[in-house]
């Protein structure tokens, strides 16, 4: 794991498990690797991944199975999806205006250059929010 920025490793260890949520790479109800898998396979002290599924857990995309794992609560794809899209919205989107004003790209522009990218896989009508 690389630190980047000023957020905390055990966040953004959350997003990556929140993309795999969004991207429909994991699905409801399925268990998620371990605390000490996710540890190992992001090279980080189990004890940032414990307070990663703990932020995950408290707010209900995850849950804990005493002996048997951790699991995607049955509303994972909604929850994460509204937790994306609040965070991006205070967080993410001040920043871009900030740029754009800087740069002088209007919306115009940034419709052409969404339009253009690489689309990301069409998500599945079943995870839909």
């Amino acid at each position: 794991m690389e630190p980047r920025d000023s957020q905390a490793i055990y966040l953004q260890i959350a997003d990556l498990m929140c993309e795999n949520i969004l991207s429909g790479a994991w699905k409801p109800g399925e268990r998620i690797p371990s605390i000490r898998e996710t540890a190992e396979a992001r090279q980080v002290n189990p004890n940032t991944v414990m307070r990663t599924y703990a932020y995950l857990e408290e707010r209900g995309i995850i849950r804990n199975q005493r002996g048997v794992g951790f699991f995607l609560s049955d509303d994972a794809y909604g929850v994460t999806w509204n937790l994306k899209k609040e965070s991006f919205q205070r967080r993410d989107l001040p920043r871009m205006f900030r740029i754009m004003d800087l740069l002088r790209i209007d919306f115009e522009e940034l419709r052409r250059i969404y339009q253009t990218r690489n689309p990301p896989p069409a998500a599945t009508k079943e995870n839909q929010p």
